[in-house]
């Protein structure tokens, strides 16, 4: 049963705004996007302004109320404040999951651990299409420890710094390109800036 602290949150958030100008700020953050994902690696600025639940950034909560909605489950880490997802229910009208594996939207607030990839939505032979999209918040993109790029959208090679992913992340992004067309996607978010790496993308030793 919910408590009152917890409704309190849920009704907070529902205040903050979604959009400054929902069709014109939504299409800018979709442009972005698209952008992102066919230049994996290149770093887009969302200029979208909105309100921002309390545990979320700007690119993340501009990012959910332009991709999320009724049909596409979000997964949260369960110690999330309840702000968040009280405003994604009101905004997005998204339902939100506990099982990872059921969520089409994996989002990774700064300061949670990002779950492993093999255990979120892979898709499957007929529909790849229906596999998650991590969106990640990390500590820094164009700073930190560099990775070397190569793939569809990239003309030889491209360098993305980024601070703040799991240690690991190298083998598990190797076994999730090697399950192509299998796999997750990834947006990492740090502030108001995105970058895309779709499964597609190699990332070299």
């Amino acid at each position: 049963m919910p408590t009152l602290q917890s409704l309190s949150n849920q009704t907070t958030a529902a205040l903050l705004p979604g959009f400054d100008n929902p069709v014109d700020d939504a299409q800018q953050v979709f442009r972005a996007t698209l952008q992102a994902f066919a230049h994996p690696g290149r770093i887009e600025t969302l200029t979208a302004d909105c309100g921002v639940p309390d545990g979320l950034s700007p690119a993340m909560t501009a990012l959910l109320l332009t991709l999320a909605d009724s049909d596409t489950p979000v997964w949260l880490p369960a110690e999330m404040t309840a702000s968040a997802g009280g405003y994604l229910r009101f905004h997005c009208g998204c339902p939100l999951v506990d099982d990872v594996a059921a969520a089409q939207f994996v989002c990774v607030p700064a300061g949670h651990d990002m779950p492993a990839l093999r255990h979120c939505a892979q898709g499957d032979p007929a529909f790849p299409d229906r596999s998650a999209t991590l969106i990640v918040e990390v500590g820094s993109l164009g700073e930190g420890n560099a990775l070397t790029l190569r793939g569809p959208g990239i003309e030889t090679t491209r360098t993305l710094r980024v601070g703040g992913l799991p240690e690991d992340f190298r083998p598990q992004w190797h076994a999730n390109h090697a399950g192509f067309p299998l796999g997750v996607d990834l947006l990492l978010t740090a502030g108001e800036r995105i970058c895309a790496l779709p499964r597609t993308t190699l990332l070299e030793d």
